[in-house]
């Protein structure tokens, strides 16, 4: 009896294994091309973020503002980082995913309140959680692009303590540009391919692309916490 051919089955392989290296390429070509910024990527929060990192669990989450997974993921992850402040400190990175529209132009919102009034970027980040739906696609689908950037101004302006024209001007400023240019790419170089993305101490936790709920920030928190309040006393008792 003969046996079945093998060459379709050897050409999957062998386009995979293309794929899996082109990818790899990529990626190092990104880290090559990608110009260092001035500063560390990311909006840090709240008290923590005067917490020298050393010193403290370092939680970064890669958020989209228009995604509904990350909205879901953002209030426990909020109360987890509270909960422990000032051991704990969080970065979120902006990160634009390409098939929401708008994501971008969200984006940029949040480097124009943290530049105009940066205690506002996080209100606006809620604020936008808050209100997605009116920048979903579908909603904004008879939009042109400098519309949805005067009504993503008029949202802001009142969070922010700046006037609608004021807001706006941002959106023509070539940098808040480039800065969300630089976290869509940060996050590539990362590995980070969806939202919500989340790394601790610089390790990426397990199911990329979905909410991590309250109980299991606890259980994932809470032995850090432990471990490192006891490395701070041993350090302190010598």
């Amino acid at each position: 009896m003969a046996r079945p051919p093998r060459a379709p089955l050897l050409r999957r392989l062998l386009l995979l294994a293309a794929v899996a290296a082109s990818c790899s390429y990529y990626l190092l070509f990104l880290q090559a091309q990608a110009s260092v910024p001035p500063r560390y990527d990311g909006f840090a929060y709240g008290g923590g973020a005067a917490t020298a990192w050393k010193d403290a669990v370092l939680v970064e989450a890669f958020l989209d503002p228009l995604c509904p997974d990350s909205r879901d993921s953002w209030q426990p992850l909020k109360l987890a980082v509270e909960r422990y402040a000032p051991r704990v400190s969080l970065i979120v990175h902006p990160f634009p995913l390409p098939y929401h529209t708008y994501a971008f132009h969200a984006c940029r919102a949040l480097y124009i309140a943290n530049k105009l009034n940066s205690s506002s970027t996080y209100p606006l980040l809620e604020l936008f959680f808050k209100n997605q739906e009116k920048f979903y696609n579908s909603a904004t689908s008879s939009l042109s692009s400098p519309s949805v950037a005067v009504e993503m101004s008029k949202m802001a302006a009142q969070t922010v303590g700046n006037s609608v024209s004021e807001f706006l001007s941002g959106f023509s400023d070539t940098k808040t540009d480039s800065a969300a240019r630089v976290s869509f790419k940060y996050g590539c170089t990362r590995g980070v391919y969806g939202a919500p993305f989340f790394f601790v101490n610089g390790f990426l936790q397990p199911g990329g692309g979905s909410p991590i709920d309250y109980s299991t920030w606890i259980s994932i928190l809470d032995p850090l916490i432990s471990q490192n309040g006891e490395r701070i006393e041993m350090f302190t008792s010598m």
